[in-house]
């Protein structure tokens, strides 16, 4: 969002506030805005906010795509970081996809840094969506979602027949 000194006598000085809605966001961020004017020697430029965002949790990325030929397995994996500087603790808590997916949560640094692999079970073709609930010990960040979706498409036939 911005505000601004919507006219500023020649030789003057005026006002641009840029503000942005962190939630939802980890890590480092760029936002810019394009400000026009009727200076004869800048008409344009831009003003750039760089941000980092710290979070209790950093889970990167924020979901899971497993994009399969039907009858392959895929993997694909996330980072789960403590943002705190106390242990943090991972707990399974919901899974819907248990006919599709196979997940395994790996501590990677003790009480720091998790990895969480998941793999696709194969299976006929379509698209399927879920998602993996972890119960943490952060009264800060409670719970984390990680969103999966699993498409299975069907194989091309590479014999020409």
């Amino acid at each position: 969002m911005a505000s601004f000194d919507k006219a500023i006598p020649p030789g003057g000085e005026g006002k641009i506030t840029l503000s942005v809605r962190t939630k939802g966001y980890q890590g480092e961020h760029h936002w810019s805005a394009k400000v026009n004017t009727n200076d004869p020697i800048r008409d344009l430029f831009y003003l750039e906010l760089k941000a980092f965002i710290n979070v209790p949790i950093l889970v990167s990325p924020r979901y899971v795509y497993l994009h399969a030929a039907e009858g392959q397995q895929v993997t694909r994996g996330i980072e789960v970081k403590a943002g705190l500087e106390k242990p943090l603790t991972l707990e399974p808590d919901q899974f819907n996809l248990k006919e599709r997916v196979n997940y395994k949560i790996l501590e990677v640094e003790k009480g720091k840094e998790f990895a969480i692999y998941f793999n696709n079970i194969p299976g006929p073709p379509g698209t399927y969506v879920g998602f993996l609930k972890l119960k943490t010990n952060y009264p800060e960040d409670p719970f984390i979602t990680i969103k999966i979706r699993v498409r299975s498409v069907k194989a091309k036939n590479v014999s020409g027949q």
